[in-house]
């Protein structure tokens, strides 16, 4: 599928832009990473039109063979078939500029957790999109409500927190902030219900349900790695056997993404003062020498090309 300079109507017809009962008809996602992809993904799957928009062509590009090496895998797995992987890849279209996005319905921001660029990107579709569109963030543990004040439709922005891998995982996290109105809200949840979603309702506070829960997990495992009081596969197979997760802490953090990781503790550390999130120096170390999980093919594991776990690298 190759970018092009379309009209949105000669790319989805002039019909899809009539208004449904529900009035969510076309969505765009800002940011074309690992979260990105699986949003686009979960969104195209349901049946609805989705554009992805990236900074330049070379991540666009990436992202789409990702995409689609995924779609494959998917695939092998008997999970998807080749005819639905050809209908979801064609109800995605990938941009590179913002202007592609003015009339889309729902936009989710889903870039990384740096407040200045989501306020940016925020601050930028605010004078361009039209009046009824519903801003998403996909934060984990940024403020809302300070994003939302820099704008001038503060009761339409909600935060969408979806967990990685999204397609498979059925939970979003519905985060209001202080001006979230509940209008926006209703749509946010018929918007999680049309795409597969269980959502549960949170009020913004530092890392919601799910990543505050998750990341003194996450932490405390890595101190047991580092203190050397067992190895990373046999740490995993003993939270996996004996609390029947399914993946452990440490191929958990990998699969989220060091980086991520990093940047969720280092945030909660500072909101919240506690010593439970102040991140284990082997973690800093990884993010440091770039080893950051499964999507640069080394973190806590070592991975192959299909994201398999070649060995424990530490």
């Amino acid at each position: 599928m190759e970018e092009n300079d379309l009209k949105l109507e000669d790319i989805f017809g002039s019909t899809h832009f009539s208004d449904d009962a529900d009035g969510i008809n076309l969505i765009a996602i800002i940011g074309a990473g690992i979260m990105g992809q699986g949003l686009a993904q979960t969104i195209a799957s349901s049946g609805m039109n989705v554009i992805v928009v990236e900074k330049d062509s070379e991540h666009l590009k990436k992202a789409k063979e990702l995409l689609i090496e995924s779609l494959d895998q998917d695939i092998k797995r008997w999970s998807v078939t080749e005819s639905e992987k050809k209908a979801i890849l064609s109800r995605i279209n990938w941009k590179k500029d913002l202007e592609s996005v003015k009339k889309c319905d729902i936009i989710i921001e889903a870039v990384t957790e740096d407040f200045k660029l989501k306020e940016d990107i925020f601050q930028k579709l605010d004078k361009l999109v039209k009046e009824k569109t519903i801003f998403v963030s996909n934060t984990s543990t940024l403020s809302l409500t300070k994003i939302a004040e820099t704008i001038s439709r503060s009761d339409k922005i909600i935060g969408m927190h979806f967990l990685n891998p999204v397609p498979k995982i059925p939970l979003v996290e519905l985060v209001k902030c202080l001006h979230t109105s509940n209008e926006t809200v209703k749509i946010a949840k018929t918007f999680a219900t049309k795409i597969g979603k269980t959502s549960v309702e949170v009020y913004e506070y530092p890392g919601f349900v799910t990543t505050r829960a998750i990341v003194p997990l996450l932490n405390e495992a890595m101190y047991i790695l580092l203190e050397g009081v067992a190895t990373a596969e046999h740490i995993d197979t003993a939270m996996k056997l004996g609390y029947n997760f399914k993946n452990g802490p440490l191929e958990m953090a990998d699969m989220m993404g060091l980086d991520e990781v990093l940047a969720w503790m280092e945030t909660l550390w500072k909101t919240l003062g506690e010593p439970r999130y102040r991140a284990c120096p082997i973690l800093r170390k990884l993010v440091r020498e770039r080893k950051l999980g499964k999507k640069t093919g080394e973190g806590f594991y070592k991975y192959d090309k299909n994201g398999k776990i070649i060995a424990s690298k530490i």
